[in-house]
């Protein structure tokens, strides 16, 4: 006989497995930080403005919405096709590589378990690699 007395809840989003708002933002601090200090990450470093504030609230607000969080991009009036925003970029191995060397630092930065670690840094590299344009 099968039971009906039990339900069905949803998996945590991704974005409740990093460990919601505040581990986003230590994740795109980390990540901007990493891209600022490392003489390896010039290429990327060039593509962005002097003050690295304005993107960093931008990187914030995509990704909160893409790891299942608050779809706080969508509400931005400065919002754009995350194809169309890079568009104008030369973006190849190098400077996918270049990314994810730092997106990887800033997921080692974070109190996160190793499956948790493994599942945005495979689905960075599968970004990463879809915002290529060379």
């Amino acid at each position: 006989m099968a039971r009906t007395d039990t339900v069905d809840l949803p998996l945590p989003s991704p974005y409740d497995r990093l460990g919601g708002a505040p581990a986003l933002r230590r994740l795109v601090d980390g990540f901007y930080d990493a891209m600022d200090q490392d003489p390896a990450a010039t290429s990327i470093r060039r593509m962005h403005q002097a003050d690295l504030g304005p993107i960093r609230d931008k990187l914030f607000d995509w990704l909160s919405g893409w790891s299942g969080g608050p779809p706080l991009y969508n509400a931005r009036p400065d919002r754009a096709c995350i194809m169309s925003a890079h568009a104008p970029y030369a973006i190849g191995p190098a400077e996918r590589d270049q990314w994810m060397a730092c997106m990887r630092t800033a997921l080692a930065g974070l109190e996160i378990e190793g499956d948790v670690r493994a599942m945005f840094e495979a689905a960075f590299s599968r970004l990463a690699d879809g915002l290529r344009n060379r």
